[in-house]
């Protein structure tokens, strides 16, 4: 018995988000006293998932599997699940992993809850956010195998030093794990990701145009945030695709979203809304993110964003 994660990681290198799920499952773990098992893929040092709870590696090293399709990660965790004898899989809120829990849950038979914000109750309750995070649902899963996905940025890192093992794993592939294979990937071209960012810059059609996006970059450069758009900046081509924020993007949920000549469509607000503190910056004192916002600023944002960063600049 014991509690499964699989760790999200770039380049070698783990994300944010996989301390995360280590936290949550360590707290599972100990309720249940248990042990917690990571997943890793070419992680050249999982030796830091100890610092989060994480009592065991099982590590792949294959450079086949440096771009992963959702078909092959589900065989490599089924395998991994069966190995540990895991009946909890969790997982993060990334793009990958929300592709790939659904196939794992339906591959073991195992129920399946997302957007979690809470520890599960004795009974095995949980509260996920619903409806574009405008509600709570609260589930309980019956079945012997749960697989968890977590909210972004729901639940807050906490260190507990653990002895680790690192074990290499290498789970058998077929040729049906090859049919789907990823050519290649878009990466936004921030300094952070938005995966990892707990503040988000935002920029909509207020900026008029492409040029104009440096001060969008200079907020966030000051910050230490991500930069993110709305879908018609995008669209219009100003920024990539992977840039862009809401429903009919990437949701995100940092601690403080910056909005810049964003007006509040109801799909953006969607996509944004679980953030912990939104501030918006608008021209337009009747627009719809106003509504939404903890912090709204009326005024032109080629006057007002240069002042906020000379300031930020001046306290550090």
């Amino acid at each position: 018995m014991s509690v499964l994660i699989y760790i999200d990681s770039e380049n070698g290198k783990v994300k944010k988000s996989a301390f995360e799920v280590a936290t949550y499952a360590r707290a599972i773990a100990d309720k249940q006293q248990t042990k917690v098992v990571a997943v890793t893929i070419n992680v050249p040092q999982p030796e830091v998932l100890a610092a989060y709870g994480v009592n065991k590696v099982l590590s792949i090293t294959n450079d086949q599997l440096q771009h992963i399709s959702a078909n092959t990660l589900n065989h490599l965790l089924q395998q991994a699940v069966a190995k540990e004898s895991s009946t909890i899989v969790v997982f993060s809120a990334s793009s990958q992993a929300k592709e790939v829990a659904p196939l794992l849950a339906n591959s073991l038979q195992a129920g399946y809850v997302s957007n979690i914000i809470s520890l599960p109750t004795e009974d095995f309750i949980v509260k996920s956010n619903v409806f574009s995070n405008k509600a709570i649902s609260l589930s309980q899963i019956n079945t012997p195998i749960k697989v968890l996905g977590l909210a972004p940025n729901a639940f807050k890192t906490e260190e507990k030093n653990v002895e680790l093992t690192v074990e290499p794993f290498a789970p058998a592939l077929s040729n049906s794990d090859w049919q789907i294979q990823v050519i290649t990937t878009e990466k936004t071209s921030g300094k952070v990701s938005l995966d990892d960012a707990t503040i988000v810059v935002s920029g909509g059609r207020g900026l008029k145009a492409a040029e104009n996006w440096q001060i969008v970059e200079g907020l966030a450069e000051v910050l230490g945030a991500a930069t993110a758009c709305s879908k018609p900046v995008a669209d219009m081509g100003w920024r990539p695709h992977s840039e862009h924020v809401g429903q009919t993007g990437k949701p995100v949920a940092p601690n403080l979203y910056i909005a810049i000549g964003i007006s509040g469509a109801i799909q953006h607000l969607a996509g944004v809304n679980a953030s912990k503190v939104k501030l918006v910056i608008n021209s337009d004192p009747e627009a719809p993110f106003f509504k939404a916002a903890d912090y709204g600023v009326v005024g032109d944002a080629f006057e007002v964003v240069p002042k906020l960063i000379e300031k930020l600049k001046a306290r550090q």
